[in-house]
């Protein structure tokens, strides 16, 4: 009698702790609302124990991770398409551009081969005088291509970065994915083990 008396006494307790456990861990923590992935995954490390190579963390907690993780990654994923968009559209004003300082360099040459005095609209202009106003248009027109080249430039670099970056974070998630699932798994059953250590005795 004092064996089972015993026995039930041992299993309300323990119910008792897993429910208060329950309600004490309710609450998601705000450093997994308000961090960046890298302060909500050192959190998670210092807040949580290692047993036997295995990371115990709440599933709501892993839940508002792997959701944060993800929403992350559509972010990274968004600007790279933008990026991209706009490589695109500077590659296509470059061209553009390439285009109407080689005409203007056609007409330019074209013009130096005719005479001191050229007519325009019915005036004749000056050769020096032209070649200036000509000189000036290109000038411009290469400064206005050597900085579409230089921000095109540069938003290849960050988009060739940002992938990079993309790669190593999916790498890293992946591999955490892994071990998340596996102490999940390694959980699971030694709390099975123990529910038939309990049915024994």
């Amino acid at each position: 009698m004092k064996l089972i008396t015993c026995k039930y006494l041992c299993i309300i307790a323990v119910l008792l702790m897993g429910v208060i456990k329950g309600n004490s861990q309710t609450a998601m923590p705000e450093e997994l609302n308000s961090s960046n992935i890298d302060g909500q995954i050192k959190y998670l490390e210092e807040r949580t124990r290692i047993y036997e190579n295995y990371r115990a963390i709440r599933e709501d907690m892993f839940q508002k991770i792997n959701k944060n993780i993800r929403d992350t990654l559509t972010a990274d994923r968004n600007k790279i398409n933008e990026l991209n968009n706009l490589a695109s559209a500077l590659k296509i004003t470059y061209d553009s551009l390439n285009l109407i300082l080689e005409n203007t360099t056609v007409n330019l040459n074209e013009m130096t081969a005719t005479k001191n005095s050229i007519g325009v609209l019915g005036m004749e202009i000056n050769k020096t005088a032209y070649n200036t106003i000509m000189w000036s248009i290109t000038a411009v027109l290469l400064a206005i291509l050597a900085i579409g080249f230089l921000a095109f430039k540069r938003n290849l670099i960050t988009t060739i970065r940002t992938g990079k970056e993309l790669k190593d974070l999916t790498e890293e998630f992946e591999k955490y994915r892994q071990t998340t699932r596996i102490a999940r798994e390694k959980m699971q059953m030694d709390h099975f083990n123990e529910i038939k250590k309990l049915k024994g005795k």
